[in-house]
């Protein structure tokens, strides 16, 4: 099992370049991190954590911006979303930002999507939370096509243009992992009829893992590789899931500054180390 952390990268936290190359040093494998736009000064959708909103939700840094930074500094890091929004996204431009990452990596890229829960911040970009699964479903279709093909043209209900050129392609083939987060029946489905990869949260149940990936098998999926995001540095916790037959483990990782981020990575690393 490969490990790694999943994040928010802010403006008050540790760079994003920095973090790259620190769990490089430590041998984790991959850096996912968060995506919000903004936040709704006026909000009625609940926080799915409950409570207050946390603080870092209204200072997130654009997802491929910081993972660009990332890049940079490294060279084996998997750089992943965890999770970009698409559904709130235009879909030409995500299709742009998400190759040139991929290029830019030299094929590092893992490209995690969800629905997302705040529908005032999905409204404000003209998505309606009531068909933002269906619009998802339509915008990953067309960016396997943008991604595939010289003169792509998609045509859906929610998504709709004729032949265009796009550059670059990107490096991987047919084109990035694309891991489908959450644990509904709708985003199962989901993964099983568009996704490469499933990125449940760290509060699922191990058996649930086993049983996914039985069903996966049923629906004729059985190279699904699953990836836990947010997951506690338990060993306990982590050993469950590896007896689960989990491929990646994302231990969650405090917003905090650079001392203590660093801190915080040995700790895992000596986790991770145990599982080796």
């Amino acid at each position: 099992m490969e490990f790694g952390i999943s994040t928010f990268v802010t403006d008050e936290g540790i760079r994003p370049d920095v973090l790259g190359e620190a769990l490089e040093e430590r041998g984790l494998d991959s850096l996912f991190l968060a995506e919000h736009s903004h936040i709704p000064a006026s909000r009625l959708s609940p926080y799915p954590g409950g409570g207050d909103l946390p603080r870092v939700y209204y200072r997130t840094l654009d997802p491929f911006v910081a993972l660009t930074a990332a890049a940079v500094n490294t060279s084996r890091l998997v750089l992943g979303t965890g999770i970009a929004l698409l559904a709130q996204r235009d879909t030409l431009h995500t299709a742009k930002e998400v190759a040139s990452l991929d290029l830019i990596s030299r094929g590092r890229v893992a490209f995690g999507v969800g629905v997302g829960w705040n529908r005032e911040e999905m409204a404000n970009h003209g998505t309606d939370p009531r068909t933002r699964g269906a619009k998802m479903d339509d915008q990953l279709q067309a960016l396997k096509a943008i991604w595939t093909r010289e003169q792509a043209e998609f045509h859906g209900e929610h998504v709709d243009f004729d032949p265009i050129f796009a550059w670059p392609k990107p490096v991987q083939a047919p084109h990035p992992p694309i891991y489908v987060g959450g644990e509904s029946p709708a985003a199962l489905r989901r993964l099983a009829e568009h996704g490469d990869g499933w990125l449940p949260r760290g509060n699922i149940p191990a058996d649930k893992i086993r049983r996914v990936r039985d069903w996966l098998a049923g629906q004729g999926r059985t190279d699904v590789p699953f990836t836990v995001f947010g997951g506690a540095a338990d060993p306990d916790v982590v050993k469950r899931f590896a007896e689960a037959g989990v491929e990646r483990y994302l231990f969650l990782l405090k917003t905090m500054p650079e001392a203590e981020t660093l801190s915080a990575l040995d700790d895992f690393a000596r986790v991770a180390a145990d599982f080796r």
